[in-house]
């Protein structure tokens, strides 16, 4: 495992180097002249000149990428060109918001889709299978702003359960009072594909050899469904964990907009109506890292259920 772990990580090194580069050059050759941008469109030439001078945008192209490396290599990023206020600043302090929002959705999603999606198999063929996808179809077809606009008019404004907007600087009080509204919308949107994406796992794995031998030693239905399917179902489960995993924290974005949640997701929607390069910068590489060891974790999530897959 340990030799796994230190190859993976190793390979990780040049994904990275080819991300850096990659964000590097598109910023630089194809992203626009930001100091045009800040200098606004009554600006003149000296003006738009001396801000490229303060950011550093005068110089060669060559020398522009090494200090983006020891950024990258430091996690010092500087400043933002927007604001002044320091990039790493700004991830620690919006961050909190974000996985406020994002913890609770995955989870929920995640233990609310399993049991449903095993047990819309376990009945399969039955009228409740066929009324679940029927519904899970319908709900599919909504859009995501169709289910915000009526949660916020409904739970918020008819109802009065949940505030549409605020935020505070005690976690717990979020978790009970802001985030409730935003993650039970989202769960509702991702409840239904994850439901038959997992009850299409369950049941390949029900037509599987292994699950008629159990049933001809007179195992129970209910036995197979949660011994044996359930377990060998969970690494393509894993899979679609691991590869949704950044979709949902981009998802969460979303509802910091919708909700005017001072998270990462908003400040980052800021930075590229600013064109502040440094925080987008930082947040696509970030991005990617965490991309690659959600992978690495997926692998050895594989070897956690099941005993007789090899880390090659």
């Amino acid at each position: 495992m340990l030799s796994y772990l230190i190859r993976r990580i190793w390979q990780m090194v040049p994904t990275l180097i080819g991300v850096v580069l990659l964000v590097f050059f598109l910023f630089h050759f194809f992203g626009g002249d930001p100091a045009v941008i800040i200098a606004g469109q009554g600006a003149n030439a000296k003006q738009v000149a001396l801000i490229q001078q303060q950011l550093g945008l005068d110089k060669p192209w060559w020398v522009q990428l090494w200090i983006f490396v020891k950024e990258v290599v430091t996690l010092n990023w500087g400043r933002s060109w927007a604001t002044n206020e320091e990039v790493s600043h700004i991830f620690a302090t919006r961050l909190p918001a974000t996985l406020t929002i994002m913890v609770p959705l995955t989870l929920l999603q995640v233990l609310l889709a399993l049991p449903l999606g095993l047990g819309v198999a376990y009945v399969r063929g039955s009228l409740t299978d066929r009324a679940v996808m029927i519904t899970t179809t319908v709900a599919l077809s909504i859009s995501f702003l169709v289910y915000v606009i009526i949660g916020q008019w409904l739970f918020g404004f008819e109802l009065g359960w949940f505030p549409v907007q605020g935020w505070s600087q005690n976690t717990g009080y979020n978790l009970i009072r802001y985030a409730p509204l935003p993650v039970f919308l989202a769960v509702c949107v991702s409840l239904a594909p994850q439901t038959r994406l997992y009850r299409t796992f369950f049941l390949d794995e029900i037509g599987h050899d292994y699950v008629r031998t159990a049933r001809a030693k007179g195992v129970s239905e209910k036995s197979v469904m949660l011994k044996h399917v359930l377990r060998n179902a969970m690494i393509p489960i894993l899979t679609d964990l691991g590869t949704g995993l950044p979709s949902i924290f981009i998802g969460a974005f979303l509802l910091e907009v919708f909700f005017s949640i001072p998270g990462l997701g908003r400040e980052v929607l800021l930075a590229v109506n600013r064109s502040d390069y440094p925080v987008i910068q930082a947040f696509t590489v970030y991005l990617a890292v965490l991309t690659m060891v959600v992978n690495l974790l997926t692998d050895i999530g594989y070897k956690l259920v099941d005993p007789r897959v090899v880390l090659k």
